[in-house]
């Protein structure tokens, strides 16, 4: 099993959002990196720590776990989508997303300040600096520490 850290605007698509919901698919990514996260390495079963960004505080609200295989985004055929993409072809798809499902929302969000201010979390990804990815893969250890910090 691998762990992931996805973004999300919560006014876009918020922990509660997915939650009503219980699996959406994760479209718009039009970034190659993460795309590539979602294509390449993301597997069924997969658990995501669920960051909630561009709003204050920022931080981790909850965990989702990967439930599809990657499949074409269909919002990049989609002309009156802000994420269409007129390089893009059905026989030739640029970009993939996964569906998540929720599992859990926190009792208590971890602010990205918290993570910062810990030692332990040091080296992860969300906490460096300039780090903007909007997928990007969890060590183990610090998936297990955030969610024994909000029980």
């Amino acid at each position: 099993m691998q762990y992931w850290l996805i973004k999300s605007e919560p006014s876009s698509y918020s922990i509660d959002d997915l939650k009503r919901d219980k699996t959406t698919p994760w479209s718009g990514v039009r970034n190659f990196q993460a795309r590539n996260f979602m294509r390449d390495d993301m597997k069924v079963g997969d658990l995501a720590l669920f960051y909630h960004s561009s709003t204050e505080p920022l931080g981790i609200v909850g965990v989702a776990k990967v439930a599809s295989l990657p499949y074409p985004d269909p919002t990049q055929f989609d002309k009156t989508s802000p994420y269409y993409d007129p390089r893009a072809t059905k026989e030739k798809p640029m970009w993939f997303l996964v569906d998540f499902r929720f599992v859990k929302k926190f009792k208590r969000m971890i602010a990205l300040a918290e993570l910062k201010a810990s030692p332990s979390f040091a080296d992860m990804l969300v906490t460096q600096r300039g780090s903007r990815l909007s997928i990007q893969p969890v060590a183990q250890k610090h998936f297990e520490k955030i969610v024994t910090l909000t029980s």
